[in-house]
């Protein structure tokens, strides 16, 4: 099989701020290979497709959904054809998958070839999104499955992509209700080693609390970028809200950092949850730290905890949304039941994005999908040196 040529579909990404994706992918595939981009909804219950006229895929129980959730390929008969799917990936995030249909292969002759030019062209799908949504709402409002309240709204446009991915380490976040949420907020960032992170949970509801939400990751961000230390950056974040409210309003929140050469994670918490340790596939510990007022309160100079990661361990963070979920005859969710079926799917030796979205959903199902707080994970996991 001839391999895919990128040069003009480069140069048309570069001319033209609305090219067609469904086009671009199709100029790069040789004659008669049909490629369809489905991106996943805000809850990575359902693969959208671009292509006007096709039907949706859902995550679960399908092929298109078993490329998106390994992150592995997978090939499936389409009228006597191969039709290979493969993740499309913005660095290590699934944003969707991509169906590339091979008129001259049968599904049980697909060759490793054939595989990984289709592999390529999926890679090549999430830089061309990443790209196309600096510039265009297209992507994005196609993804929405159904209408987003405007807090849910603003903070999509502040979260991070799903997950990132350096040499040793991974981390991924997830939050629900996807299309209403509004206090709740994570962010995290790569550089020189150093995997950076913080979750946020501001007071309130609705509007109000997608600002201070807000405020709180601009002013971690803003930190962050100038290098600050730990202490530094929880105290700017603390300011920062204690600056722009004069009332008592303020956010519960984690800050931390994790060194990918050595597993070192590093932590400040603002009246936050402790984070949840896993070993071995087995929740060992609650990472606990010197007790200091939320985000907003005046602080003063946090506390520093650390511990020494082994190879293989993984931090769960979470918001009280998740714990203090109700079921509808009043049963707690309760941190007990997180642990457990934190350690039963660890088992199934899910990728981050995958564990992080089959915990929120039995989140979801344990309050028969009405939250009625929003509810945020958010897990490291540290390969080694």
């Amino acid at each position: 099989m001839a391999e895919f040529a990128y040069t003009g579909a480069l140069r048309a990404l570069s001319a033209d701020a609305s090219a067609d994706l469904g086009a671009l992918l199709a100029s790069t595939c040789p004659a008669a290979c049909v490629p369809v981009v489905y991106l996943a909804d805000y809850s990575r219950q359902v693969l959208i497709p671009l292509t006007a006229g096709m039907p949706a895929e859902p995550v679960d129980g399908t092929m298109a959904g078993r490329a998106f959730t390994t992150g592995e390929p997978t090939v499936s008969a389409a009228g006597g054809h191969a039709r290979v799917w493969v993740p499309v990936l913005e660095q290590a995030a699934r944003s969707g998958v991509l169906a590339v249909t091979l008129p001259d292969t049968s599904p049980d002759s697909a060759s490793p070839d054939s595989v990984e030019q289709a592999e390529l062209l999926g890679v090549f799908a999430g830089l061309a999104l990443a790209a196309m949504n600096r510039v265009t709402d297209a992507p994005r409002v196609h993804r929405h499955g159904r209408d987003l309240s405007l807090p849910a709204s603003i903070q999509w446009d502040l979260l991070p992509p799903w997950s990132i991915r350096m040499p040793g380490a991974v981390i991924a976040g997830i939050l629900e209700p996807a299309y209403d949420v509004a206090g709740d907020a994570y962010d995290y960032a790569a550089s020189d080693g150093m995997l950076h992170f913080a979750v946020v949970d501001g007071m309130g509801h609705g509007i109000g609390a997608t600002l201070l939400a807000g405020l709180a990751v601009g002013a971690y961000r803003h930190a962050r970028r100038a290098a600050l230390p730990a202490q530094e950056v929880h105290a700017a974040i603390d300011g920062a809200l204690a600056a722009g409210y004069d009332d008592l309003s303020f956010a519960t929140g984690l800050v931390g950092t994790l060194a990918a050469g050595t597993g070192r994670l590093e932590w400040t918490c603002a009246g936050h949850p402790p984070p949840l340790l896993l070993r071995g596939r087995k929740a060992v510990a609650e990472l606990g730290c010197d007790p200091t007022v939320p985000f907003g309160l005046g602080a003063g100079t946090p506390a520093v905890s650390s511990c020494d990661l082994e190879p293989g361990d993984a931090v769960l963070l979470y918001t009280d949304g998740v714990t203090e979920a109700h079921s509808p005859g009043g049963e707690q969710f309760g941190l007990g039941r997180l642990t457990d079926l934190l350690e039963r799917e660890s088992a199934g030796g899910h990728e981050p994005e995958e564990l992080l979205r089959r915990l929120v959903r039995a989140v979801l199902d344990h309050q028969d999908g009405q939250l009625r707080d929003d509810a945020t994970l958010m897990l490291l996991r540290w390969a080694g040196p």
